[in-house]
């Protein structure tokens, strides 16, 4: 009853900004997140803002930001990554992830497979450039995406969707482990913030980094984890290709192009290639004609 409710108006710097100032003069003790990415990103960046705890009650599955160190916001130039303290507890209600819309849910998918991506880029950073690395972390991611991507059950199930829950809380967690985003965000999360930059609301986070993931094991020519993504995928009715994601062959050629410039410093199997532009639309043509219907 002493409660008091905020209404987060969207995912933004601003509303973020706006909301860390509200608890800042009221003194409040504790924030309850309750929503999806946008609201539970927001909450936990004004709570870092205001120095409080938060609790995350997730409504939907479609990221793993549920539980992961990083906001994702918007802002003027785009969209920015900001580090924040994990929440202080997590709640999935799968009554309301039941009734949230279908591609969000479905989208978590995408997400959490897209972590062994990441793992294996964040592997070759470490064989070609001496990055540390940690072990645990990498399990931790693994085990998430191994969890689901190997299941026949979908979305429909309370089975599965407690599975992808545990897998995305296993990610954040991973991401605390490792002190950065390292494990769960590798060449599939550049391609998907380059999207993000050049063509804003082409698709949603977790669908993009299902696809950056597989094109990522097309190029590494790691033909059997590209066919368990893209099964995984397909059989969660995800996007596979960019155009079943609303993307052009050259509109995703200009992402994959743009994609290692939005994680400076970050060494994936993009910054491993350094492909030229006409080398990138040949993988990305010959991508298309590998894993298209």
């Amino acid at each position: 009853g002493e409660a008091r409710v905020f209404r987060v108006a969207n995912g933004s710097v601003d509303a973020a900004v706006s909301l860390g100032a509200d608890l800042r003069e009221g003194a409040y003790e504790a924030l309850v997140g309750i929503g999806g990415g946008k609201t539970i990103d927001a909450t936990k960046y004004a709570a870092s803002l205001a120095g409080i705890p938060m609790v995350a009650v997730a409504t939907n599955l479609s990221h793993d930001g549920i539980c992961s160190p990083v906001a994702s916001l918007t802002h003027d130039g785009g969209k920015g990554s900001f580090g924040v303290p994990m929440p202080l507890a997590i709640v999935v209600d799968l009554d309301f992830v039941h009734d949230a819309p279908v591609s969000l849910v479905r989208s978590g998918v995408g997400d959490v497979v897209s972590n062994l991506s990441a793992i294996e880029d964040w592997q070759l950073g470490n064989v070609e450039r001496g990055e540390p690395i940690d072990g645990m972390a990498c399990a931790m991611a693994r085990t998430a995406a191994e969890a689901v991507i190997g299941r026949n059950d979908s979305i429909e199930s309370d089975a599965f969707l407690t599975v992808l829950a545990e897998a995305l809380i296993m990610s954040g967690m991973a991401m605390v482990i490792a002190g950065s985003s390292r494990p769960s965000s590798g060449g599939d999360h550049e391609i998907l913030h380059a999207v993000d930059q050049l063509f804003p609301g082409t698709s949603n986070h977790g669908e993009l980094a299902g696809i950056g993931a597989a094109f990522c094991f097309f190029l590494r020519e790691d033909s059997r984890r590209l066919t368990q993504v893209v099964e995984c995928l397909r059989g969660h009715e995800l996007p596979v290709t960019p155009v079943d994601a609303g993307l052009t062959e050259e509109q995703f050629t200009e992402a994959v192009m743009l994609a290692p410039s939005t994680r400076p410093g970050r060494y994936t199997i993009l910054e491993h290639l350094r492909l030229s532009e006409p080398e990138i639309r040949k993988r990305v043509r010959d991508y298309v004609r590998a894993v298209g219907r």
